[in-house]
């Protein structure tokens, strides 16, 4: 699943048990697609971009450099066990004893028995997408696949139809095996049903755009302002003077990206101004630029549920505050700050443990490197 898209879906995917505390559920939701964002089974489009600057910087001062852009993939498979580990002793020891029982207005309806018709539905709507994931998958297999980038022949990159066409693609996967699901349970019965459902769906939107709109324009003042990229560079220059080596130097880094992620949402942005000062110099200690890359990620993907910049924050406070009338940015942060440390000083300690064992961290991801 995408990184973003997986910030969208999971949190409406959560399932609330009656009677217990609703607000904890988004927020290890939140915690779990944000926090662990590099960390995929597959790989990424962040996988994409983090290598493209990083081969790039590598070669800056080394020509021959030849890099893979799955350099950290077998990290990121480990890491994705260990985080999924320390997120849920994350939430069952701290953030959900902190929260309590949930005592708001309002609650879910909650049958476990479902109707033959609904029985039926959830099976039809199964079957319309998988047939709708077969469909895509072989619109992108072969030599001139049609969901293809027809100068590259590659589905991964951005000018592909499958890359620029991803809502889309997206939208049709999960709204027509709903509709399908409404008319065999018997929910749908006209286009005015489906109509009126997408009205009750964005009745509780309006605080949401309104926050967005005022993000929006922070945001932009921010970036015009030219402050981030100037935290970015003396952060850089700040960590480069100390002469910290070896795995000090990786946990600067670590340290480094998550402060700057703060101030810039663009892991891209970031990596695009960092790369070239940490990759190469990286590689005159003798680390591989793989390793430069991960720390730069870990970084960059811990401090995700703390930032105010972060895309998605906004979505989880109409979320929560749909349930708590008196939750903000207080009630956010504190209940996002236990899994920014917990997750960032384990996603550390396997790093440093790759480092010291020379496990390589992917396909052509070795620790070490040495300039010819």
């Amino acid at each position: 699943m995408p990184d973003g898209l997986s910030c969208r879906l999971l949190r409406p995917c959560c399932f609330f048990p009656w009677g217990e505390t609703l607000l904890w559920v988004f927020f290890a939701a939140y915690a779990s697609v944000s926090t662990g964002m590099a960390a995929n089974l597959l790989i990424s489009m962040s996988d994409v971009l983090a290598g493209t600057f990083t081969i790039s910087a590598a070669q800056s001062i080394d020509p021959g450099f030849s890099g893979n852009i799955a350099m950290n993939y077998y990290f990121l498979i480990v890491s994705t066990f260990i985080l999924l580990f320390t997120g849920v002793i994350t939430t069952d020891k701290i953030v959900e004893p902190r929260l309590g029982e949930y005592k708001g207005d309002v609650r879910l309806e909650h049958d476990a028995n479902l109707a033959p018709e609904e029985k039926k539905g959830i099976k039809w709507a199964g079957v319309c997408f998988i047939a709708i994931c077969l469909a895509i998958v072989a619109l992108c297999i072969g030599p001139d696949a049609f969901l293809a980038d027809p100068e590259t022949g590659s589905i991964m990159s951005n000018n592909s139809p499958l890359m620029k066409g991803i809502i889309s693609i997206v939208t049709i996967m999960f709204f027509v095996p709903a509709v399908v699901y409404g008319r065999v349970a018997g929910t749908i019965k006209s286009s005015k049903d489906i109509v009126n459902m997408l009205i009750a769906a964005m009745k509780d939107m309006g605080g949401y755009i309104v926050l967005v709109f005022v993000s929006a324009q922070f945001t932009s003042w921010f970036s015009q302002s030219n402050l981030a990229t100037v935290f970015a560079v003396k952060g850089a220059e700040f960590l480069e003077n100390t002469g910290i080596t070896g795995i000090g130097l990786i946990i600067g880094l670590i340290i480094v990206s998550g402060i700057i992620n703060l101030f810039i949402g663009s892991a891209s942005a970031k990596w695009a101004i960092m790369a070239p000062i940490f990759v190469p110099m990286f590689m005159i200690l003798g680390l591989h630029p793989s390793v430069t890359q991960m720390s730069y990620r870990i970084g960059d993907s811990i401090t995700n549920v703390l930032s105010p910049l972060f895309p998605y924050v906004m979505i989880l406070l109409s979320y929560v505050q749909k349930y708590d009338k008196k939750a903000g940015w207080g009630t956010l942060f504190s209940n996002m700050l236990p899994y920014s440390l917990v997750m960032g000083i384990a996603w550390s300690v396997i790093l440093i443990v790759f480092v010291l064992f020379k496990i390589p961290l992917g396909p052509s991801g070795p620790i070490f490197y040495s300039l010819g």
